[in-house]
């Protein structure tokens, strides 16, 4: 069963959410200074890939609360290319881009194609979920993935007076203890149903993890190849 690496390596000056402090990926110890070689990874637990837990943003339970299965999710894509930069997705949207049921899955994978400006400032001015489309997964019991940096509208210069402040899409999510993957990458490649591995590092009281997220599908023609470059 092919897999794909659905992960953006961990650099230094990779994307990181406005406001956070930057990544850095340093040699701590050299062969030939050292005899062996370390590094150091100096960042942010909402760097690069990785998973939210409710307790990024409310009384909710941490990552290390959650048992290590519930990262490996049966997942639904709904592939909602082409959009807009800072277009929303409304509920009716996402509801023609599923061929399941989200009831009947772990999470749904919103495909925006919105990877292919990473390392670039348009990768900012991403599409963003409506809060009625994101309680309609809660309501469902189901988590969200996202090929974007959030879920909800992020702040530039090119945000519109009608978006939507703060953080609404987490908040109805994480009101049920959902988790929230974000930044991935190549979901364009997975088929309409397939598994999602993201497991977090653990360590107490996880708002956030880097994750390395991969995809298990079923057989079928990904469009790329099993590593994801």
């Amino acid at each position: 069963m092919p897999t794909l690496d659905l992960t953006h390596p961990l650099a230094t000056g990779m994307p990181v959410y406005p406001g956070t402090e930057p990544v850095r990926v340093e040699p701590a110890a050299t062969l030939d200074a050292d005899g062996y070689r370390t590094t150091r990874l100096d960042l942010d637990s909402h760097a690069g890939t990785h998973v939210d837990a409710p307790a990024h943003l409310t009384a909710g339970p941490a990552l290390d609360e959650f048992p290590v299965e519930r990262f490996r999710f049966d997942a639904a894509a709904a592939d909602l290319r082409p959009l807009d930069a800072r277009e929303q997705v409304d509920l009716d949207a996402l509801q023609g881009a599923l061929t399941a049921d989200p009831a009947e899955v772990d999470v749904v994978a919103v495909v925006t194609g919105w990877d292919r400006h990473w390392g670039d400032e348009r990768y900012f001015d991403h599409p963003y979920l409506s809060a009625e489309t994101a309680g309609w997964l809660a309501d469902r019991g189901c988590d969200l993935a996202v090929d974007t940096v959030n879920p909800d509208p992020t702040p530039t210069e090119r945000a519109s007076d009608d978006e939507p402040d703060g953080f609404p899409v987490h908040d109805r999510l994480f009101d049920a203890d959902r988790l929230i993957v974000e930044n991935l990458r190549g979901l364009d490649r997975v088929p309409d149903r397939f598994e999602l591995h993201a497991y977090p590092l653990r360590f107490a009281g996880a708002d956030a993890s880097p994750v390395r997220a991969l995809a298990d599908t079923d057989g079928g023609d990904s469009g790329g190849d099993a590593d994801g470059d």
